[in-house]
């Protein structure tokens, strides 16, 4: 730079070849050149380019995959022919495709002809109308909503990260409880919300079931005030729920030690096929009088997989404490997305809103979950004909969607290398994803990485 300034200078001045002695002609040619030669050499980006910064962008280092997410774009991507997806849990036909509920489809055609339904934001807080019957539908139609604070939320995934804020922020104790296992996400979800994550035990891998004293023990040892998170039917990835009155027992324990229940509720109806029956659990609990905390999807039992419609609700002690709640709700969720979409959670209000798609939609819930539970019977059957010894009676014995095999990570790994069986480590099967073309194939591929090992 500081040469092209000399130059320029220089060439400023009146030196110029009719001013000076022929005998310096030969010196100012020279000179001139010389001064052509490093402008054009400065301003040329080959010859002086400058450095420029990197972005931080350049050393952001590459995020794991999702555990179940991923494994569904590696089956995505897989060619052979027998390929079988197990992992995702969305509800599939007998021929292994997605169904939209009838009384999905029924809903949207009368919005489509309502003029009442616009594209208009929602409030804060989402659909009034909708949160109404979603809440009826999980606590019961004679459900007193005087002193309920309740949201509309993205499915049970947003319930559960707006209830982790709050949490954080208001809870005596910043110490939440969950089963192991549980569904992957509920870590995630709740660190990231600012809470520290407690396992309790749930599962006994030794003998397939629930593992209620070491449930008991360790619920016991949380300190008063902490929370305790239960799925309230369903239990994800295990399908092993507590009897009634093993629930009744945990609820009394809860009670005792002055534990704030946090339930995750995203599959009533779909374990058992009756959705009264599979809020048990949460409407006991909340006759015991605690002031219980819920996530609601409706995802799964209405097949509302991309429309991300649940609630989020809090059972307080009276109207006056409800709106303070509800307060500090909306203060978290308005700088994280302001308002719900409002697709979703008008097909749910306008099935639930409408006597004859109510019960429509029950039936169709019903088959869902009989489909469900006879590809448990089907696959234990093909199985045992496969010539497996094992004892696969905890399948049948378990509920919802999926059957949590007992199969170490090793034998998942050699399903989806030889088999191109598509699962999560844990041994988690979506059930949902078998049927009568391919569970003989499943079967087989199953014996042959389980036999002459333990499960």
């Amino acid at each position: 730079v500081e040469v092209i300034i000399v130059c320029l200078q220089v060439e400023s001045t009146n030196y110029h070849p009719t001013n000076i002695h022929p005998s310096s002609k030969v010196s100012y040619i020279l000179m001139k050149f010389t001064f052509l030669s490093l402008l054009f050499l400065a301003t040329s980006s080959s010859a002086f380019s400058m450095t420029t910064p990197k972005s931080f962008l350049a050393e952001i280092p590459m995020g794991a995959p999702d555990a179940i997410l991923g494994i569904a774009e590696n089956f995505k991507a897989c060619t052979d022919p027998n390929k079988v997806n197990v992992c995702v849990g969305a509800y599939r036909d007998e021929n292994g495709k997605p169904w939209i509920l009838p009384s999905v489809r029924e809903a949207e055609k009368l919005m489509m002809d309502d003029a009442a339904e616009t594209k208009e934001y929602a409030s804060i807080a989402g659909d009034a109308a909708y949160v109404a019957e979603a809440v009826k539908f999980a606590y019961g139609q004679d459900m007193d909503l005087s002193s309920l604070a309740a949201v509309q939320s993205l499915s049970g995934t947003g319930a559960c990260r707006i209830g982790g804020n709050f949490l954080a922020k208001f809870a005596p104790v910043k110490k939440i409880y969950i089963p192991d296992p549980t569904w992957g996400n509920h870590i995630a979800i709740f660190e990231e919300a600012g809470l520290e994550v407690v396992r309790y035990r749930y599962y006994s891998r030794a003998t397939n079931g629930l593992d209620l004293d070491g449930m008991l023990e360790d619920i016991k040892a949380a300190p008063e005030g902490a929370v305790v998170l239960l799925h309230a039917c369903a239990h994800n990835p295990t399908g092993c729920d507590p009897t009634q009155e093993q629930w009744k027992t945990i609820s009394k324990l809860c009670k005792e030690k002055n534990l704030q229940v946090f339930f995750d509720s995203a599959y009533q109806g779909f374990a058992s096929g009756d959705a009264e029956k599979d809020a048990f659990a949460l409407r006991y609990f909340v006759e015991e009088g605690h002031n219980v905390m819920l996530a609601q999807s409706f995802a799964k039992n209405f097949g509302l997989y991309g429309e991300r419609c649940g609630t989020l609700s809090f059972l307080t002690d009276s109207p006056e404490e409800k709106d303070r709640v509800l307060s500090q709700v909306k203060r978290i969720i308005r700088p994280m997305y302001s308002s719900p979409p409002v697709h979703g959670s008008s097909i749910v209000r306008t099935v639930l809103t409408n006597e004859e798609l109510t019960k429509q939609y029950y039936e169709e819930c019903s088959f869902m979950a009989n489909r469900i539970g006879s590809m448990r019977t089907l696959l234990a059957e093909k199985l045992k004909e496969a010539g497996s010894t094992h004892d696969w009676s905890h399948i049948t014995s378990q509920i919802g969607m999926f059957a949590f095999t007992g199969m170490s990570s090793d034998m998942c790994d050699e399903l989806t290398e030889k088999h191109y069986i598509f699962l999560t480590r844990d041994g988690r099967i979506s059930l949902a994803g078998i049927n009568d073309n391919n569970v003989e194939y499943i079967a087989k591929a199953v014996h042959a990485v389980t036999d002459g090992k333990s499960i």
